[in-house]
């Protein structure tokens, strides 16, 4: 079970009042937790990422161990602490400006 925390937008949109739980199928990736939680939230398909590529939308972050895994690729296995439902999957909503 991989726990998965969403910015307040995202989850006033999917009508959940805290974290996500799914179920995954090993390995577990970036691109597998996003693809159960549209199949799960199909509302929240494309407001992470984009319809078509699948690319991370602008200003959307994903962290995991205290790791910034926006930019790594997102067939990387996810470490066994977010996979074992130790540590959560957060994917948070960045701000830009000075």
């Amino acid at each position: 079970m991989i726990r998965v925390a969403l910015p307040a937008h995202l989850r006033h949109l999917a009508k959940v009042g805290g974290e996500v739980e799914l179920e995954v199928p090993d390995p577990a990736t970036v691109g597998s937790v996003l693809d159960a939680l549209e199949a799960k939230f199909p509302v929240l398909r494309g407001t992470i990422r984009d319809h078509v590529t699948k690319s991370r939308r602008p200003f959307i972050r994903f962290f995991a161990c205290e790791q910034d895994l926006s930019h790594d690729p997102v067939d990387a296995p996810l470490d066994v602490a977010v996979t074992s439902g130790r540590e959560p999957f957060l994917v948070i909503g960045a701000i830009a400006g000075g």
